[in-house]
């Protein structure tokens, strides 16, 4: 059993030499943005690994506590708002490993 968070993984054709970690935003999650890596037209000289790690569903405060795809709940839109480190800093962690 692994604690590594979900994720959709677009293999390159070779060994890949590169890997790109692509984060979504709120709401949505890794799928939707796979059809861009061949919108990218990379050349089969650098075969790249694309990683889209899908947030954990939490409830967001903002969205009147929805539950929905998010690195870390979102307390107000007010540019001064109180931003919770520790949940940033957890889903920093979860990419990392």
């Amino acid at each position: 059993m692994t604690d590594l968070l979900d994720h959709l993984t677009v293999e390159p054709n070779g060994q890949p030499v590169a890997a790109v970690i692509w984060l979504h935003g709120l709401g949505a999650d890794g799928y939707d943005f796979e059809p861009i890596v061949p919108e990218l037209m990379l050349p089969p000289s650098l075969p790249v690994r694309f990683l889209f790690p899908h947030a954990p569903r939490i409830p967001v405060t903002v969205n009147s506590g929805m539950v929905m795809r998010a690195w870390f709940d979102i307390y107000d839109i007010d540019i001064n708002r109180v931003i919770d480190h520790d949940q940033i800093n957890q889903s920093g962690l979860a990419v990392e490993k």
